[in-house]
């Protein structure tokens, strides 16, 4: 099923040329390429699914499943996907991203609250991934925790300053050691809560994250955490 991560991707593009033209697209690039934040929200994009990850592992352990052969894995390895999957259109972060948080969530936050805007694009993006289901490429806990994991994202993109570039590291580095992890277990055999916490992805997918429709200007840069927000930092 590889239409299906690009959908999003392609889905913004047509609707700007139709409804916003150059003026629309001036926004949506600047969204994508936003970098200017600050070094903890690149360590946060970076490692923070790591963490979800190794919970993830040591809950599917605690139900019975046998510890991953983590010398298996290499950094040539892990560093080598991450970087196919972040280029590749035809993979999740590339092409649900610019779609689902460049796109979709500021206009459901220019007239709604974070929270609930997250909601509702969480559901959307559950349903977009249904058909996955369907065809056993994502297993059926897949959705509530595609569901759940929205709210990261709207948190991250909103304290970044609706930068596009950090939800899909996150995405990213999400799916580089999900798979990574889900590869091993498999093959060590794994009880039927493995996907506890994100569920099969086909070469990755998405979530959502969420940002403010203006962007004429940069936003500041974000310098530290601070307490867990889902505010749009001001610009």
């Amino acid at each position: 099923m590889e239409f299906l991560p690009i959908g999003p991707l392609a889905a913004a593009i047509i609707v700007i040329a139709l409804a916003e033209g150059r003026p629309g697209f001036l926004a949506w690039g600047r969204r994508l390429i936003r970098w200017r934040v600050g070094w903890v929200w690149y360590a946060v994009a970076l490692l923070l699914p790591a963490v979800l990850v190794l919970v993830t592992g040591l809950t599917t352990m605690a139900l019975g499943a046998s510890a991953p052969g983590l010398a298996q894995l290499t950094w040539n390895g892990l560093l080598t996907v991450f970087a196919v999957r972040l280029v590749n259109p035809l993979d999740g972060p590339r092409g649900e991203e610019p779609g689902f948080r460049g796109y979709a969530l500021p206009l459901l936050q220019a007239s709604r609250p974070p929270l609930v805007s997250a909601a509702i694009l969480g559901v959307l993006v559950a349903l977009w991934h249904l058909p996955l289901v369907l065809f056993g490429g994502l297993s059926v806990i897949g959705l509530p925790t595609t569901f759940a994991i929205t709210f990261l994202y709207v948190w991250l993109f909103n304290r970044t300053g609706s930068s596009v570039l950090l939800t899909l590291l996150f995405h990213n580095s999400q799916g580089t050691l999900h798979d990574a992890f889900l590869r091993l277990h498999r093959s060590r055999r794994r009880p039927r809560g493995a996907d506890l916490l994100r569920g099969r992805r086909p070469r990755g997918s998405g979530h959502c994250g969420a940002g403010p429709p203006g962007m004429a200007q940069a936003p500041r840069p974000a310098t530290a955490v601070g307490r867990f927000s889902f505010r749009r930092r001001p610009r």
